[in-house]
Protein backbone atom coordinates (compact mmCIF):
# COMPACT_ATOMS: atom_id res chain seq x y z
CA UNK A 1 0.00 0.00 0.00
CA UNK A 2 1.26 3.72 -1.10
CA UNK A 3 1.72 6.31 1.94
CA UNK A 4 0.72 9.74 1.57
CA UNK A 5 3.68 12.43 1.04
CA UNK A 6 4.32 14.36 4.11
CA UNK A 7 4.58 18.18 3.56
CA UNK A 8 8.68 17.57 3.99
CA UNK A 9 8.67 15.16 1.14
CA UNK A 10 6.68 17.15 -1.10
CA UNK A 11 8.82 20.60 -0.43
CA UNK A 12 11.96 17.99 -1.46
CA UNK A 13 10.30 17.16 -4.71
CA UNK A 14 9.50 20.57 -5.65
CA UNK A 15 12.97 21.57 -4.72
CA UNK A 16 14.23 19.11 -7.56
CA UNK A 17 11.99 19.82 -9.55
CA UNK A 18 13.01 23.70 -9.54
CA UNK A 19 16.92 22.66 -9.58
CA UNK A 20 15.85 20.63 -12.51
CA UNK A 21 14.31 22.56 -15.04
CA UNK A 22 17.57 25.19 -13.85
CA UNK A 23 20.17 23.15 -15.04
CA UNK A 24 18.15 22.61 -18.27
CA UNK A 25 17.66 26.46 -18.66
CA UNK A 26 21.54 26.62 -18.23
CA UNK A 27 22.46 24.05 -20.60
CA UNK A 28 20.10 25.33 -22.98
CA UNK A 29 21.47 28.88 -23.07
CA UNK A 30 24.89 27.57 -23.15
CA UNK A 31 24.21 25.61 -26.33
CA UNK A 32 22.51 29.06 -28.01
CA UNK A 33 25.37 30.94 -27.34
CA UNK A 34 27.74 28.36 -28.64
CA UNK A 35 26.23 27.95 -32.23
CA UNK A 36 26.01 31.34 -32.79
CA UNK A 37 29.73 31.34 -32.67
CA UNK A 38 30.57 28.53 -34.85
CA UNK A 39 29.90 26.69 -37.85
CA UNK A 40 30.38 23.93 -38.03
CA UNK A 41 28.37 23.23 -34.36
CA UNK A 42 31.13 22.39 -31.92
CA UNK A 43 30.84 23.55 -28.43
CA UNK A 44 32.02 27.32 -28.17
CA UNK A 45 32.79 29.56 -25.06
CA UNK A 46 33.76 33.21 -24.24
CA UNK A 47 35.31 35.40 -21.44
CA UNK A 48 35.90 39.24 -21.28
CA UNK A 49 37.37 42.92 -20.79
CA UNK A 50 37.93 46.52 -21.80
CA UNK A 51 35.21 48.70 -23.82
CA UNK A 52 35.14 52.93 -23.76
CA UNK A 53 33.04 54.03 -21.00
CA UNK A 54 33.26 51.03 -18.32
CA UNK A 55 37.32 51.20 -18.26
CA UNK A 56 37.29 51.32 -14.47
CA UNK A 57 34.67 48.54 -13.98
CA UNK A 58 36.82 46.41 -16.45
CA UNK A 59 39.78 47.54 -14.62
CA UNK A 60 38.87 46.48 -11.61
CA UNK A 61 37.74 43.24 -12.89
CA UNK A 62 41.17 42.29 -14.74
CA UNK A 63 42.94 42.98 -10.95
CA UNK A 64 41.25 40.10 -9.44
CA UNK A 65 43.03 38.29 -12.05
CA UNK A 66 46.26 36.28 -11.11
CA UNK A 67 46.78 32.78 -12.68
CA UNK A 68 49.90 30.84 -13.68
CA UNK A 69 50.89 28.14 -16.21
CA UNK A 70 51.46 25.10 -14.04
CA UNK A 71 54.79 23.01 -14.95
CA UNK A 72 57.10 25.86 -16.50
CA UNK A 73 59.88 27.88 -14.79
CA UNK A 74 60.54 31.27 -15.96
CA UNK A 75 64.37 32.36 -15.64
CA UNK A 76 64.85 36.08 -15.20
CA UNK A 77 67.36 38.35 -12.69
CA UNK A 78 65.70 37.89 -9.49
CA UNK A 79 64.29 40.91 -7.12
CA UNK A 80 63.31 38.79 -4.49
CA UNK A 81 64.55 35.77 -3.46
CA UNK A 82 61.94 32.85 -2.88
CA UNK A 83 64.71 31.28 -0.32
CA UNK A 84 63.80 34.34 1.88
CA UNK A 85 60.43 34.63 0.65
CA UNK A 86 56.95 32.23 0.73
CA UNK A 87 53.71 32.32 -0.45
CA UNK A 88 50.77 29.82 0.51
CA UNK A 89 49.49 30.20 -3.10
CA UNK A 90 50.02 30.84 -6.63
CA UNK A 91 47.66 33.47 -6.98
CA UNK A 92 49.65 34.78 -3.77
CA UNK A 93 52.56 35.40 -5.41
CA UNK A 94 51.10 36.34 -8.76
CA UNK A 95 50.44 39.31 -6.29
CA UNK A 96 52.97 40.29 -4.88
CA UNK A 97 54.56 40.58 -8.32
CA UNK A 98 51.66 43.10 -8.83
CA UNK A 99 52.07 44.88 -5.77
CA UNK A 100 55.20 45.86 -7.31
CA UNK A 101 53.91 46.67 -10.81
CA UNK A 102 51.65 49.42 -9.88
CA UNK A 103 53.35 52.29 -10.63
CA UNK A 104 52.34 55.08 -13.61
CA UNK A 105 55.93 55.78 -14.46
CA UNK A 106 58.50 53.50 -16.25
CA UNK A 107 58.20 49.62 -16.56
CA UNK A 108 57.59 47.22 -14.00
CA UNK A 109 60.03 46.22 -10.84
CA UNK A 110 58.12 42.74 -11.11
CA UNK A 111 57.04 41.38 -14.35
CA UNK A 112 57.32 37.49 -13.59
CA UNK A 113 56.72 35.14 -10.92
CA UNK A 114 57.76 31.71 -10.02
CA UNK A 115 56.23 29.70 -7.19
CA UNK A 116 56.80 26.07 -6.18
CA UNK A 117 53.04 24.50 -4.53
CA UNK A 118 53.89 20.89 -4.78
CA UNK A 119 54.36 19.70 -1.30
CA UNK A 120 55.61 16.88 -2.05
CA UNK A 121 57.91 17.21 -5.46
CA UNK A 122 58.96 21.15 -4.19
CA UNK A 123 60.32 19.04 -0.54
CA UNK A 124 62.03 22.53 1.61
CA UNK A 125 61.66 24.57 -1.52
CA UNK A 126 57.64 24.66 -1.18
CA UNK A 127 55.87 27.69 -0.65
CA UNK A 128 59.02 29.47 -2.66
CA UNK A 129 57.78 32.69 -4.08
CA UNK A 130 60.61 34.20 -6.71
CA UNK A 131 59.75 37.47 -7.94
CA UNK A 132 61.89 38.27 -11.20
CA UNK A 133 62.10 41.20 -13.96
CA UNK A 134 62.63 39.59 -17.58
CA UNK A 135 65.35 41.29 -20.02
CA UNK A 136 62.21 41.21 -22.76
CA UNK A 137 58.46 40.65 -21.44
CA UNK A 138 57.32 39.61 -25.03
CA UNK A 139 59.62 37.15 -24.78
CA UNK A 140 60.05 35.45 -21.55
CA UNK A 141 63.46 33.23 -20.56
CA UNK A 142 62.25 29.36 -20.32
CA UNK A 143 64.33 27.40 -18.47
CA UNK A 144 62.26 24.77 -18.56
CA UNK A 145 58.89 23.04 -18.90
CA UNK A 146 56.92 19.88 -18.58
CA UNK A 147 55.16 17.50 -16.44
CA UNK A 148 58.76 16.62 -14.23
CA UNK A 149 58.90 20.15 -13.18
CA UNK A 150 57.54 21.34 -10.44
CA UNK A 151 56.94 25.44 -10.77
CA UNK A 152 54.18 27.59 -11.55
CA UNK A 153 55.30 30.60 -13.37
CA UNK A 154 53.51 33.57 -14.87
CA UNK A 155 53.72 37.22 -16.18
CA UNK A 156 52.81 40.75 -15.15
CA UNK A 157 52.56 43.45 -17.61
CA UNK A 158 52.14 46.95 -16.31
CA UNK A 159 50.40 50.39 -17.67
CA UNK A 160 51.97 50.16 -21.73
CA UNK A 161 53.44 46.84 -21.42
CA UNK A 162 51.97 43.93 -23.21
CA UNK A 163 50.29 45.84 -25.89
CA UNK A 164 51.30 44.33 -29.09
CA UNK A 165 50.16 45.12 -33.01
CA UNK A 166 47.59 43.04 -34.59
CA UNK A 167 47.83 43.98 -38.15
CA UNK A 168 45.52 43.81 -41.34
CA UNK A 169 45.50 45.98 -44.50
CA UNK A 170 43.15 48.20 -43.00
CA UNK A 171 45.16 49.62 -40.44
CA UNK A 172 47.01 48.25 -37.46
CA UNK A 173 45.44 47.51 -34.19
CA UNK A 174 46.96 48.01 -30.68
CA UNK A 175 45.91 45.00 -28.28
CA UNK A 176 46.48 44.95 -24.68
CA UNK A 177 47.41 41.11 -23.29
CA UNK A 178 46.28 39.73 -20.03
CA UNK A 179 48.59 37.42 -19.04
CA UNK A 180 46.73 37.75 -15.48
CA UNK A 181 43.62 36.47 -16.40
CA UNK A 182 44.90 34.18 -19.41
CA UNK A 183 48.52 32.49 -18.94
CA UNK A 184 47.36 29.90 -21.63
CA UNK A 185 46.10 32.12 -24.33
CA UNK A 186 49.27 34.78 -24.15
CA UNK A 187 51.83 31.84 -24.42
CA UNK A 188 50.24 31.07 -27.55
CA UNK A 189 50.08 35.02 -28.96
CA UNK A 190 53.83 35.07 -27.83
CA UNK A 191 54.87 32.24 -29.87
CA UNK A 192 52.87 33.06 -32.74
CA UNK A 193 54.35 36.86 -32.30
CA UNK A 194 57.99 34.63 -32.94
CA UNK A 195 57.02 33.73 -36.33
CA UNK A 196 57.02 36.73 -37.89
CA UNK A 197 54.16 35.39 -39.57
CA UNK A 198 50.34 34.23 -39.14
CA UNK A 199 49.83 32.62 -42.67
CA UNK A 200 46.23 31.22 -42.51
CA UNK A 201 45.58 33.56 -39.99
CA UNK A 202 42.62 36.36 -40.91
CA UNK A 203 39.11 37.59 -40.31
CA UNK A 204 36.47 35.83 -41.87
CA UNK A 205 32.92 37.14 -40.36
CA UNK A 206 31.78 40.83 -39.60
CA UNK A 207 28.68 42.26 -37.91
CA UNK A 208 27.82 45.48 -37.20
CA UNK A 209 26.30 46.75 -34.12
CA UNK A 210 22.37 47.47 -35.77
CA UNK A 211 20.21 48.53 -33.84
CA UNK A 212 20.87 46.52 -30.79
CA UNK A 213 23.43 48.54 -29.50
CA UNK A 214 24.47 52.08 -29.03
CA UNK A 215 28.49 53.47 -29.87
CA UNK A 216 29.70 52.71 -26.77
CA UNK A 217 28.79 49.20 -26.94
CA UNK A 218 26.02 49.34 -24.28
CA UNK A 219 22.75 47.60 -25.14
CA UNK A 220 19.59 49.57 -26.15
CA UNK A 221 16.55 48.85 -23.98
CA UNK A 222 13.54 46.11 -25.64
CA UNK A 223 16.23 45.64 -28.34
CA UNK A 224 17.47 42.18 -29.36
CA UNK A 225 20.43 40.50 -28.44
CA UNK A 226 21.29 39.56 -31.82
CA UNK A 227 21.76 38.85 -34.86
CA UNK A 228 24.02 40.75 -35.81
CA UNK A 229 26.16 40.11 -32.73
CA UNK A 230 27.94 43.30 -32.94
CA UNK A 231 31.56 41.70 -33.45
CA UNK A 232 33.86 40.26 -36.36
CA UNK A 233 35.40 37.31 -36.19
CA UNK A 234 38.00 35.22 -37.21
CA UNK A 235 41.19 32.45 -36.58
CA UNK A 236 44.62 32.65 -35.31
CA UNK A 237 46.08 29.27 -36.59
CA UNK A 238 49.12 29.44 -38.02
CA UNK A 239 50.06 27.38 -41.33
CA UNK A 240 52.70 24.61 -39.68
CA UNK A 241 51.89 25.43 -36.30
CA UNK A 242 50.45 22.44 -34.39
CA UNK A 243 47.51 24.41 -32.11
CA UNK A 244 46.37 22.88 -28.96
CA UNK A 245 43.28 24.03 -27.53
CA UNK A 246 43.54 26.76 -25.32
CA UNK A 247 41.95 25.75 -22.08
CA UNK A 248 38.95 27.89 -20.51
CA UNK A 249 40.49 30.90 -18.76
CA UNK A 250 37.59 32.94 -17.93
CA UNK A 251 37.57 36.40 -15.50
CA UNK A 252 36.46 39.24 -17.43
CA UNK A 253 33.04 39.65 -18.59
CA UNK A 254 33.25 40.74 -22.51
CA UNK A 255 33.03 44.34 -23.12
CA UNK A 256 33.75 46.45 -26.45
CA UNK A 257 37.20 45.91 -27.43
CA UNK A 258 37.22 42.15 -25.83
CA UNK A 259 39.76 39.95 -27.75
CA UNK A 260 38.36 36.62 -26.73
CA UNK A 261 38.24 32.57 -28.01
CA UNK A 262 35.47 31.09 -29.69
CA UNK A 263 35.67 27.61 -27.19
CA UNK A 264 39.18 26.93 -27.22
CA UNK A 265 40.73 28.56 -30.17
CA UNK A 266 41.61 29.14 -32.57
CA UNK A 267 38.53 30.75 -33.91
CA UNK A 268 38.39 34.51 -31.59
CA UNK A 269 36.28 37.56 -31.93
CA UNK A 270 37.06 41.16 -31.05
CA UNK A 271 33.79 42.21 -29.51
CA UNK A 272 32.05 46.15 -30.38
CA UNK A 273 29.70 45.97 -27.59
CA UNK A 274 29.30 45.44 -23.98
CA UNK A 275 27.58 41.28 -24.06
CA UNK A 276 27.17 41.16 -20.60
CA UNK A 277 24.33 38.62 -21.29
CA UNK A 278 27.61 36.10 -22.11
CA UNK A 279 28.41 36.32 -18.04
CA UNK A 280 32.08 34.78 -18.07
CA UNK A 281 31.38 32.08 -19.74
CA UNK A 282 34.33 32.97 -22.60
CA UNK A 283 38.30 33.35 -21.94
CA UNK A 284 39.01 37.07 -22.67
CA UNK A 285 42.91 37.01 -23.12
CA UNK A 286 43.20 41.18 -24.30
CA UNK A 287 41.59 44.33 -25.40
CA UNK A 288 41.82 46.96 -28.06
CA UNK A 289 42.91 50.07 -27.69
CA UNK A 290 39.89 52.39 -27.24
CA UNK A 291 41.73 54.71 -29.79
CA UNK A 292 41.89 51.82 -32.18
CA UNK A 293 38.01 50.96 -32.11
CA UNK A 294 36.97 52.80 -35.19
CA UNK A 295 39.15 50.50 -37.46
CA UNK A 296 37.29 47.58 -35.75
CA UNK A 297 33.82 49.44 -36.66
CA UNK A 298 35.48 50.02 -40.68
CA UNK A 299 36.18 45.85 -40.60
CA UNK A 300 32.48 45.39 -39.05
CA UNK A 301 30.98 47.39 -42.04
CA UNK A 302 32.96 45.75 -45.15
CA UNK A 303 30.85 44.05 -47.69
CA UNK A 304 29.22 40.55 -46.13
CA UNK A 305 27.27 37.55 -47.63
CA UNK A 306 24.49 36.23 -45.89
CA UNK A 307 24.94 32.37 -44.49
CA UNK A 308 23.31 30.14 -41.44
CA UNK A 309 24.99 28.16 -38.90
CA UNK A 310 23.70 26.28 -36.69
CA UNK A 311 20.28 28.06 -37.61
CA UNK A 312 21.82 31.17 -36.96
CA UNK A 313 21.86 34.03 -39.48
CA UNK A 314 25.69 35.40 -39.78
CA UNK A 315 27.23 37.80 -42.10
CA UNK A 316 30.50 36.35 -43.56
CA UNK A 317 33.07 38.87 -45.41
CA UNK A 318 32.75 38.37 -49.01
CA UNK A 319 36.64 38.63 -48.74
CA UNK A 320 38.46 37.51 -45.77
CA UNK A 321 41.07 39.92 -43.90
CA UNK A 322 44.58 38.58 -43.61
CA UNK A 323 45.70 39.68 -40.51
CA UNK A 324 49.23 38.80 -37.68
CA UNK A 325 50.37 39.98 -34.64
CA UNK A 326 53.69 41.65 -34.38
CA UNK A 327 55.63 44.08 -31.80
CA UNK A 328 55.26 47.69 -31.69
CA UNK A 329 57.93 49.43 -33.58
CA UNK A 330 58.92 52.88 -31.24
CA UNK A 331 60.65 55.73 -32.21
CA UNK A 332 64.03 56.03 -31.10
Amino acid sequence: MGRRQTDVEVGRCALLALLSLAIISCLLAYFCFSVVFNPSGVTVSFGSTQDLGTQQDETEEENQCCRGIEHLELWGDAVKWGSEFKSNSAEQCCMACKEMCKGDDGPCLCDSWVFCGNRGACGSRFGECWLKKQKDVLVPDRRDSGDQVMWTSGLIFGKGEGIVELKTEYGVLHVKLLPDCAPHSVSYILELMSLHHCAGCKFYRAEARGSSWDSDGNHIEHASFGPPFALIQGTLEAQGVTFKDIPLEACPTVRRGSVAWVGSGPGFIISLANHNEWKKAYTVFGYVLPEDMAMVEKIAQLPTEPEVWNNINVSVLERPVPLRFGRIKRSR
